[in-house]
């Protein structure tokens, strides 16, 4: 159907872009983004006998398993193990919990999405948001070890801020893309869990990467986990900032990686809610 108006054609069947509408009407909803943001956190911690402590202790345990088993082969090589461990459990327990709780609130939210409307988007990054309130709390351990085992702190920890968030678009583009393809295809979810397992032992969480043969290390280096780890990892044991080159690659593949689940996401989001 069109119209006829002051030389301009209005027809009724056009919309605009899915990719630019969900962004638009994500910005209206914004406020239901910190309600929503708000309950999920509040659910989380009240539902949990230790509360906000789990956060804490959760990597702080495995970081102590991890730093028995593996000390005494990485004690000469790595000084201040248990901080180079403990900030690579933290950032890899927020990539693999923005990346599932994705998945789980999407899965979650058909009865909603059939009653009433509101940006799809905002199950996802309602999700990632309640990642980084989790990420920022289990920094207060990592504060605690480091003063424990002295190991030194410079000013490099105030780029943290600019890591984290590097880290958040591409634990969000990767949450996008797994969530749009569980709402089609159900196996996503186990066959993903599947593949953390082998994605954290191709990272460089609990070893260096040097203890890799030349001839192998071009895997690591091509997981772009790895670099996401060192973009974070660095600042806080190293002491040192991520070169620029470091920043540039970080940066460019969380931004490839949000455009491309954004774009996927969007253009299937009028039919999520008869799939959930």
């Amino acid at each position: 159907m069109s119209r006829q108006n002051n030389n301009e054609v209005y027809d009724s069947d056009k919309t605009a872009s899915p990719i630019l509408t969900e962004f638009t009407n994500l910005m209206r909803y914004r406020d239901l983004v910190r309600q929503m943001t708000v309950r999920a956190i509040t659910i989380r911690y009240k539902r949990s006998v230790l509360g906000i402590a789990w956060t804490m202790l959760n990597p702080l345990l495995t970081m102590l398993v991890m730093t028995v088993v593996f000390s005494s082969i990485f004690r000469f090589e790595i000084p201040y193990y248990s901080v180079y461990v403990l900030a690579g459990l933290i950032f890899w327990n927020f990539f693999s919990f923005v990346t599932r709780q994705g998945m789980a609130d999407m899965l979650a939210s058909g009865d909603l999405l059939r009653r009433i409307y509101i940006p799809r988007t905002i199950f996802v990054i309602t999700g990632a948001l309640t990642g980084v309130v989790n990420l920022t709390i289990s920094l207060i351990p990592m504060a605690l070890i480091m003063l424990i085992t002295h190991s030194p702190v410079t000013w490099a920890v105030l780029v943290l801020p600019l890591s984290i968030l590097i880290v958040f678009v591409f634990a969000l583009g990767v949450a996008l893309l797994l969530a749009s393809s569980a709402m089609f295809f159900s196996d996503i979810s186990p066959i993903y869990d599947v593949l953390l397992v082998i994605l954290m032992y191709a990272t460089p969480i609990m070893y260096p990467i040097t203890i890799i043969p030349e001839a192998w290390r071009w895997l690591v280096n091509i997981n772009p986990l790895t670099h996401l780890l060192i973009l974070f990892r660095q600042p806080i044991f190293e002491g040192t900032l991520p070169s620029w080159g470091e920043f540039g690659i970080a940066a460019g593949i969380a931004l490839a990686v949000l455009m491309i689940g954004w774009v996927v996401f969007t253009n299937k989001a009028d039919e999520y809610a008869y799939r959930a």
